[in-house]
């Protein structure tokens, strides 16, 4: 009926103790012949047992999809659509329960073998997620949890792009910028080299002339002593020998061209000074215009400074980025590694579970066949006396074979739970590892 998987027909009783269980009254008459809306009403309370997913729930979701639709005559398609709804998640769920032929003839054109056989394999799907509700309860929170991170590295990632971009255009708007400083920076630094060379040669000429200057007023000092010499010797002279208007003549002409060749070279001294403090002042300005380009050097060395770093900020962002695109696909692959191996145990599970229930249902099966032997060797006990002690061997032989044919099947059936309870501790501790990993807490229920 379903291909690969197969599940035994429960019987009716079965059917029926079962879904009274969730509140269901059916009578063996409906599952005898089963209608459209009987079979709609208990696959719906079937799904409703896993999913949470109940007609009215369908109700809003339908009217959205009608709304989307340009027609004014939408009522005509409430009910068609509200049934397709259904359908797709009746599919998914017979899918899930391992029926997949699972069809829209099954709603409405039920077949009462073809129910039985998927009411027996939705309620042995019910059961099982029934058993798992610890487990899938904690796999949903997990994956909750994991969304939610991915959501807050997604808006992470967001804020990381929205300021590279904005570190992008910032610094795109700023490049024509540094271009002007970089090209004003390389004149600057020419014209200083050049401006260094002038002053170095300045400098040389301004020692020069201070130490000419020096020299200088070294002799003018030695004359002015020399002079005040000559006038005290003059003095002392002029009162020790008798005035001669002659000599006095000749000594004041002589004393008088030496005066006006000291003025000239006073004069000349004097104009070397104002040459030299004119010189001065100009290198004093020469000193300010490189004071002033110093200055503006390191102002451009700080406006390089904060641009390198910028630009370290930018790599920093940049690779952080990275490191986080990194994580999150490995987060991605982890997930899918985890739903896979999820998927493979819960296979497993079905398989053990299956070859389980097929064991019990042909050990049943040979009781009551061996029921039904010792039985009929009873009846004909009473017709035929003489069989009776070959009749009571044969029955202990039948009774030996039932014992041994139970404690074999025990016996399976404890090898099949032992390798169940192997399968779900190597499940947890896998769970655990990958928790451990994702740094997250988990609690073995």
């Amino acid at each position: 009926m379903s291909g690969q998987y197969w599940f035994p027909n429960m019987p009716i009783p079965e059917i029926m103790t079962a879904l009274s269980e969730w509140g269901l009254s059916v009578s063996n008459e409906q599952l005898a012949r089963p209608s459209s809306d009987f079979v709609t009403g208990v696959y719906t309370a079937c799904l409703e047992q896993v999913t949470n997913i109940a007609p009215d729930v369908l109700h809003d979701p339908v009217h959205n999809a009608l709304a989307a639709i340009d027609d004014t005559n939408t009522d005509l398609y409430v009910a068609s659509v509200a049934h397709n709804f259904l359908l797709y998640h009746l599919t998914r769920f017979a899918n899930a329960a391992r029926i997949m032929d699972f069809s829209a003839k099954d709603l409405y054109l039920p077949d009462p073998e073809r129910t039985r056989f998927i009411l027996s394999a939705f309620i042995n799907f019910v059961k099982f997620a029934e058993q798992c509700t610890p487990f899938v309860a904690n796999l949903r929170d997990k994956s909750t949890t994991i969304i939610e991170e991915r959501e807050h590295v997604a808006q992470e990632l967001t804020a990381l792009q929205h300021k590279l971009n904005t570190l992008k255009a910032q610094r795109a708007k700023d490049e024509p910028k540094c271009d002007q400083l970089r090209t004003d920076n390389a004149a600057i630094t020419a014209h200083l080299m050049a401006t260094k060379e002038t002053t170095q040669s300045v400098v040389k000429d301004i020692e020069a002339l201070k130490i000419e200057k020096a020299n200088i007023i070294l002799k003018k000092e030695n004359i002015n002593s020399d002079s005040s010499l000559l006038l005290d010797n003059i003095q002392r002279t002029r009162s020790r020998i008798v005035q001669s208007p002659e000599r006095i003549k000749r000594n004041i002409s002589t004393m008088g061209a030496t005066a006006i060749e000291d003025k000239k070279t006073l004069a000349l001294h004097e104009a070397k000074a104002r040459d030299l403090q004119a010189k001065i002042a100009v290198l004093t300005n020469i000193e300010k215009d490189v004071r002033s380009c110093i200055e503006q050097l390191q102002i451009i060395e700080k406006e390089a400074q904060v641009l390198e770093s910028s630009q370290k900020e930018l790599a920093d962002v940049k690779d952080s980025m990275d490191y986080k695109k990194i994580e999150r696909i490995e987060l991605q692959m982890k997930k899918e590694r985890v739903h896979r191996q999820l998927t493979n145990a819960q296979e497993k599970l079905d398989r053990a579970q299956r070859h389980a229930e097929e064991k019990r249902h042909a050990s049943q099966q040979t009781i009551e066949r061996l029921q039904r032997e010792y039985e009929h060797m009873d009846v004909e006990r009473r017709d035929n006396d003489k069989l009776v002690e070959e009749l009571r061997k044969e029955a202990d032989d039948i009774e030996t074979k039932m014992a041994e044919h139970l404690k074999k099947s025990e016996a399976e059936l404890n090898e099949l739970l032992a390798e169940y309870w192997k399968l779900r501790h190597e499940t947890e501790v896998y769970m655990e590892t990958l928790a451990n990993k994702l740094n997250m807490s988990v609690t073995a229920d």
